[in-house]
């Protein structure tokens, strides 16, 4: 069975190492996996006020969430912390109050950084997050990538033999993980408006 896993890229950048990372996910996951990118670049600030008449933007972001079967976040660290557009991306994705779009999604969190400890804070705090909106996430391997760019090349490529044989094990790993949680949900999960439809 194949997975489509929709994965989040946390930097708007164009030239975002991030988004080479991202693409390096693609090229070395498993077939298991389908992956398709679930831009955050239109969504507009997070306001209260909108949540029952939201742009077409953040209608088709929480859509697509829920057309996963998994997630995968990609995503810089910035201040020791969760980007801006990241965060605001998740908070419209776990609103209004009664439809998060993220609960039960089986979840993995890397990124990639040129500084030593990687994107380790940003991870932890996302772990939070991530935690109190039902996501259940990938816990080991822990992926903080320092990142080296002569060690990639165009497409997706990995030139270097160490980070790709690591990537692709995260992948894998990753994709087992999506195996487990999705033969463990079962329906009529407490607060199901409609426990049959569920799967």
């Amino acid at each position: 069975m194949v997975h489509r896993i929709g994965y989040i890229v946390g930097s708007l950048a164009s030239d975002s190492i991030n988004r080479v990372l991202a693409s390096a996910l693609v090229r070395l996951a498993p077939e298991s996996l389908e992956l398709t990118e679930i831009p955050i670049r239109d969504l507009p600030l997070y306001n209260r006020d909108d949540e029952n008449s939201p742009v077409g933007a953040v209608t088709e972001f929480k859509r697509a969430i829920e057309r996963s079967d998994g997630l995968l976040i990609v995503s810089p660290e910035y201040n020791r912390s969760i980007p801006g557009a990241l965060k605001n991306a998740i908070d419209w994705g776990s609103r209004p109050w009664g439809q998060n779009s993220f609960a039960r999604k089986p979840t993995g969190i890397i990124g990639a950084s040129t500084g030593a400890i990687g994107t380790a804070v940003m991870q932890a705090s996302m772990r939070s997050v991530l935690s109190f909106l039902d996501a259940p996430q990938l816990n080991a391997p822990e992926a903080y990538i320092t990142f080296a760019p002569e060690a990639y090349g165009p497409d997706g490529e990995v030139k270097d033999e160490s980070t790709a044989k690591f990537l692709g094990h995260y992948m894998d790993e990753y994709a087992a993980f999506v195996e487990r949680v999705l033969s463990s949900i079962l329906p009529g999960h407490v607060g199901d408006s409609d426990p049959d439809t569920m799967h």
